[in-house]
């Protein structure tokens, strides 16, 4: 029978460090498949490193303390012998030489396994070994098809389902940041216990800051007063961040002040998957949002909610909706700003190559799973998430990304903490199943001015941001010369080619925009702004919403549509 990893303080032990234990105690499984924050610090025993250590470390120190033979195998370091290079020594004396491609090593280490399992079955000496293949989407990666990688994937396999080894004490450990990254033959392996390292807790980022306020006095300065809230705060930063921030502050004789933490949590967070999300600071309130009173009311009673906790009323999703310019982008940081709560704006996450899409996403799922509460928004949603059946190159990997969105967003688990929000000005574009209750629970239309009054208002609102004086009433002569259909973001180009006019050529503002009004061409076609506000109305889950000219029904624009006033 095969003796169990023995860690050193089982009572401390983070949940999916007991997963493992269980897993080999309960002699189910001898591979275990690590991903997830694989690439972050983790305490381990002595002075080594200031208590901190790679996973192959915590693997070593903590969940194998007392396995005689301790082996690591990359691809830039080869076949390293961690523990017990005597024992090792006496079956083979350089293993680098022999070892030089992954193929090489792992059927090196395969033989030796096989060597300490017959040691054992002949009464001889029982050698437990370990072994960490540290980096091993890069050993055994997914879309290889080459016969020495599927070789290789075959025989770390075999490690956890051959009798001949599964009987005596070995374990093996295969770590890789992505699952999606790794072979088919250990990605979907019934014979190895799947493991995902999660980010730090709270308990463990406080830890940090803890011994942070011995080591570094200075940085720690403003924060000692209060670590359980600063480790709250710093939720979903990797301690490899957070102790390179608290050097470098350190370093620079300056304290981290808990105003800025958000910023550089934000920051922290961004390191760890870069290019790949960004954070919007809220730093609006819906205050700043022109009109809009009964979504505004709405949405103030949702934001309510969740701060009394009563996360079951809270929508998984919303749809933001309308023609290009409405501003659906601002809107959404009006909401975080209200909310208080952090906006993750994905960014590049689909990738050219063949699964990198996955991994992509399973990186960005970690990390908002790590967070307190943040909005995930997806501008231009339709562009960024495309059509199932659009024909691409690599439909099927189309097919595990939808799946792979799907799910997220439809785990119930994350409402109340994941808001997810799409905004796009070509709903119809998105795929059903996306947008569905459960997943997108509510669908918000934003709309051009309806009436001269509006687009005047609108437009006095956006000139006092830059610093042009307006009549605080529409005059009859304004009045028809007013542009139907106006936008926020069609405004704001209008003042901002005004003011230079007013400036240049030092007329007055009213005269100004007056002039502009009487050959205006709106930007965008009419046609296109139409058919945007109809697709909007069709969207809309609440007609509150939805202003009284765009109800009225029109023929052949089905529930409601919109026709242009005036000019």
């Amino acid at each position: 029978m095969p003796s169990a990893p023995a860690p050193s303080s089982a009572a401390v032990l983070p949940s999916w460090v007991r997963q493992i234990v269980d897993g080999f105690n309960s002699q189910a499984y001898s591979q275990f498949v690590l991903t997830g924050n694989c690439g972050d610090l983790f305490p381990v025993p002595g002075d080594a490193g200031g208590g901190l250590g790679s996973v192959a470390d915590f693997i070593a120190q903590v969940i194998v303390p007392r396995y005689n033979v301790v082996l690591t195998y990359d691809l830039g370091n080869g076949l390293r012998v961690e523990r017990g290079s005597d024992v090792f020594g006496r079956w083979s004396d350089k293993p680098e030489a022999l070892s030089k491609s992954p193929r090489q090593a792992v059927e090196l280490i395969t033989l030796y396994l096989r060597f300490c399992a017959n040691l054992a079955r002949l009464g001889q000496t029982r050698v437990k070994v370990a072994v960490i293949l540290k980096e091993a989407q890069w050993i055994a990666p997914e879309a290889s098809r080459q016969p020495d990688v599927d070789a290789a994937a075959f025989l770390i396999r075999e490690w956890s389902r051959d009798p001949a080894l599964t009987g005596h004490d070995i374990a093996t450990f295969v770590i890789a940041d992505n699952l999606s990254d790794l072979h088919p033959l250990l990605r979907l392996n019934p014979y190895a216990l799947q493991v995902k390292v999660p980010l730090p807790s709270e308990i463990e980022l406080r830890a940090l800051l803890e011994r942070g306020a011995k080591t570094w006095p200075v940085a720690m300065a403003a924060l000692r007063e209060d670590l359980a809230d600063a480790a709250r705060q710093f939720a979903g930063s990797t301690l490899f961040n957070l102790l390179g921030l608290l050097r470098l502050r350190e370093h620079q004789r300056r304290p981290i002040q808990p105003a800025d933490i958000r910023d550089l949590k934000a920051r922290l967070v961004e390191q760890s998957c870069p290019d790949l999300i960004e954070f919007l600071p809220p730093r609006l309130t819906l205050d700043a949002l022109h009109g809009q009173e009964a979504l505004k009311r709405h949405l103030r009673q949702n934001i309510a909610l969740w701060r009394e906790g009563r996360l079951d009323l809270i929508p998984m999703g919303y749809l933001i909706c309308g023609p290009v310019g409405t501003g659906k982008t601002f809107l959404v940081k009006c909401l975080a700003g209200e909310a208080g709560v952090p906006v993750v704006v994905l960014k590049n996450f689909r990738d050219k190559w063949y699964g990198s899409t996955e991994g992509n996403l399973e990186r960005i799922f970690r990390t908002l799973k790590a967070l307190e509460r943040c909005y995930v928004f997806i501008d231009e949603a339709d562009q960024a998430l495309g059509r199932r059946d659009s024909g691409g190159s690599e439909p099927a990997v189309s097919g595990r990304i939808y799946s792979l969105l799907a799910q997220e967003m439809s785990n119930k688990d994350n409402r109340g903490r994941i808001v997810w929000i799409f905004a796009t000005s070509r709903p119809d574009l998105l795929e059903v199943d996306l947008k569905r209750p459960g997943r997108i629970d509510l669908k918000v239309p934003l709309f051009p001015t309806a009436t001269p009054e509006e687009g005047f208002a609108l437009l006095r609102a956006l000139a006092r941001t830059h610093q042009i004086e307006l009549p605080e009433k529409l005059t009859p002569a304004l009045r028809g010369l007013m542009p139907d259909l106006m936008t926020a973001g069609e405004v704001d180009a209008l003042l901002a080619d005004l003011k230079r006019e007013v400036l240049t050529e030092k007329v007055p503002a009213i005269e100004a925009l007056k002039r502009r009004f009487r050959d205006y061409l709106k930007p965008v076609p009419l046609e296109i702004i139409l058919r945007q506000i109809e697709l909007a109305v069709q969207e809309c889950s609440k007609a509150e919403f939805i202003p009284e000219r765009f109800r009225r029904s029109e023929p052949g624009q089905g529930r409601g549509g919109a026709t242009a006033k005036g000019r």
